[in-house]
């Protein structure tokens, strides 16, 4: 029996003799089946194949933790240091003995909190391996295609989480699309952890907003307004996106805002 996983998307399923027929999350249309049709792995393949972590302090307190090669959709995790514990912000597919001391070694987990479905891949393994809770928004709880003890899903429009981080829902990309907020960083101007909820772009002084990346599906505007006016009130002086490199270093709320407003500009009046 093994815990298959989607070599698209990274989501993992329950344990079964055979995998999948379908991937529920590559069927949606936020997501697609890759060229050459549904295929599966598992952690155990992975292993054999070479994958392994790759770490980086982006700042302190802050660490991202990925894998080489790239994986799915290739997305890193964040370890949070908070004074009452360490959260991990999203998950990968890939994980090992490794990148468990690594973690262990920098305080262990309290929290694991997770953007969006398309980041959910093995959430379950890790929750397991650190024997902590995983906090979901219960407007996804649809996406979760292996149920767990470990999952608290949570309602509303924020939560509290671990020391000074709070989840907040903006929706979006997805219904129950959280970003993190943890007040403590960037020496205490704050830092807003996005996933692809709020995208960081190639410019790195905007972000977007969009209902399916790989397709292209843009929000209305009036969902880009509602997700501006819901981060306006917390303060940040950088936001993460969902890749190492993806980071708006300075000055990340203003470029948010203006980013949202040339969004709707862009929607109602085209560029020129």
């Amino acid at each position: 029996m093994e815990n298959w996983i989607c070599v698209t998307c990274g989501m993992q399923y329950p344990q079964s003799e055979t995998p999948p027929s379908e991937c529920p999350i590559c069927l949606d249309q936020r997501q697609y089946v890759g060229y050459n049709g549904q295929q599966w792995t598992t952690l155990a393949a992975m292993k054999v194949d070479g994958y392994h972590q790759v770490v980086k302090e982006h700042e302190p307190g802050l660490i991202g933790i990925g894998s080489e090669p790239s994986f799915a959709i290739g997305q890193r995790p964040l370890l949070v240091q908070t004074g009452e514990g360490n959260i991990l912000w999203d998950c990968m597919a890939f994980l090992d003995d490794e990148i468990v001391s690594t973690i262990q070694q920098h305080g262990g987990l309290k929290a694991i909190a997770i953007s969006h479905p398309h980041y959910y891949t093995t959430m379950v393994e890790w929750a397991e391996r650190f024997d902590v809770p995983i906090y979901l928004h219960e407007s996804d709880r649809q996406w979760v295609m292996r149920p767990s003890e470990h999952i608290v899903f949570w309602s509303g429009e924020t939560r509290p989480l671990v020391g000074d981080a709070t989840l907040i829902r903006l929706g979006g990309h997805f219904r129950g699309g959280q970003v993190l907020h943890w007040s403590a960083g960037a020496e205490g101007k704050g830092v807003l952890l996005s996933g692809d909820i709020i995208q960081v772009v190639s410019d790195r002084n905007w972000v977007s907003f969009m209902y399916s990346y790989p397709n292209l599906i843009p929000l209305p505007g009036y969902e880009v307004a509602r997700i501006r006016d819901a981060i306006a009130p917390y303060q940040f002086e950088r936001l993460y996106g969902a890749w190492f490199e993806r980071v708006v270093a300075s000055d990340a709320r203003n470029a948010v805002i203006r980013s949202a407003d040339r969004y709707i500009l862009a929607l109602e009046h085209p560029l020129t």
